[in-house]
């Protein structure tokens, strides 16, 4: 059977999708995956074949241009999918692009499904970026020459990427409620990176450190700043700092004994050799931490599903969250003292046995789409 599979977005959004393209492709299946340019070579890095998917996301911090930049992308979007999935049996997409493809799924008559990171739906999508959708979802369906929408999508499949017991008493109220959205827990390619064995050499060299990453999509307005407020905050706990710079080029800075920064590093390989994780609370680094069995302090710094996780972790006990605009050298050390303790460590290694394993996720996520695919879900 032929897939189409679209994210857009940085890693933490292209990656499950790999995850999944990799798994089908293992099965035989004919799979086209579209990633935005940026993230082609990742994709390809994991020996799958990559389309461009959109524009990369644009610099411009006039709102004008945000607002333009955001309407064209969803045009560009639309069109895409609408070429990608002529002939195809099934087409994936994030929560995002979720309405353009149903779109273009009843354009063409095959099913469509949906992955999700946190729960929600499209319709939680509002404000400036949700009347822009409207808007993308309307004129396309008018170009396709379908009806009118509803006011609703219809029902498909959507894959919950995460695991049920995140998020207790989703499940029952889902199921009442007829929705087709059954848990797989995290997708990860679990890719090696350049620094691992240098990374993993320094940790054994000294106690566990406490590693500290903000995401692939974001760079901090004062990297600068934030490498001192954590060496300094380490310090005064007598804990060692790894820190992954991500996009952020902090070469030319000097660290102190007890820091060490590298670009990027396979958290399946080095969270585990960590004390605790601190980091921005995008699902994919949520459920690193939460798989490593280690504390997690997440310090969020979007308001899309970052707080989600960071509310998730408090509740499960193995760690806690806040914003990190708000955060001080202050409160960062009282943060970290507050998930260094052997009940947030003996919590955290109780929640890791209870994930499911990255080959096990994908498994589920791949017997789902074959099966929407064949007709055999309804």
């Amino acid at each position: 059977m032929k897939f189409v599979l679209a994210s857009y977005g940085s890693r933490g959004d292209v990656e499950p999708f790999a995850a999944a393209a990799r798994e089908l492709l293992d099965r035989g299946h004919d799979v086209c995956l579209a990633v935005p340019p940026m993230m082609t070579s990742f994709v390809e890095s994991a020996g799958i074949a990559a389309v461009p998917f959109g524009s990369d996301a644009s610099s411009a911090a006039v709102m004008g241009d945000v607002v333009r930049n955001i309407r064209e992308a969803w045009v560009q979007w639309g069109a895409a999918l609408k070429a990608l999935s002529d002939g195809a049996h099934l087409l994936l997409t994030g929560k995002s692009e979720q309405a353009l493809a149903a779109n273009v799924a009843e354009y063409y008559g095959i099913p469509h499904a949906a992955l999700h990171f946190f729960p929600g739906d499209h319709a939680s999508i509002g404000g400036v970026l949700g009347r822009l959708a409207k808007q993308a979802e309307d004129t396309q369906r008018r170009e396709l020459g379908l009806p009118d929408a509803t006011g609703s999508l219809p029902q498909s499949l959507e894959i919950q990427a995460y695991e049920e017991f995140c998020f207790p008493g989703l499940a029952a109220e889902w199921t009442q409620q007829g929705r087709r959205r059954p848990f797989v827990g995290a997708l990860t390619l679990e890719l090696p990176a350049a620094d691992d064995a240098e990374v993993l050499s320094w940790i054994a060299s000294g106690p566990p450190p406490i590693y500290f990453g903000f995401g692939s999509g974001l760079k901090l307005p004062s990297p600068a700043e934030t490498v001192a407020v954590i060496a300094a905050a380490t310090a005064q706990l007598g804990e060692r700092a790894l820190i992954c710079s991500g996009p952020d080029d902090l070469s030319q800075l000097g660290y102190p004994d007890h820091v060490k920064v590298v670009r990027a590093v396979n958290h399946a390989a080095v969270f585990p050799a960590c004390r605790a994780v601190a980091h921005h609370g995008g699902a994919g680094t949520t459920a690193a931490g939460l798989r490593a069995g280690v504390p997690t302090l997440v310090l969020w710094l979007s308001v899309d599903d970052q707080p989600v996780w960071a509310e998730a972790i408090t509740r499960l006990g193995v760690g806690s969250g806040r914003e990190f605009w708000t955060s001080t050298l202050d409160l960062l050390v009282a943060d970290l003292r507050s998930v260094l303790t052997q009940d947030c460590a003996t919590r955290a290694r109780e929640v890791a046995g209870q994930m499911a394993m990255p080959t096990e996720s994908a498994a589920r996520a791949a017997d789902l789409l074959e099966a929407t695919a064949a007709g055999r879900v309804g």
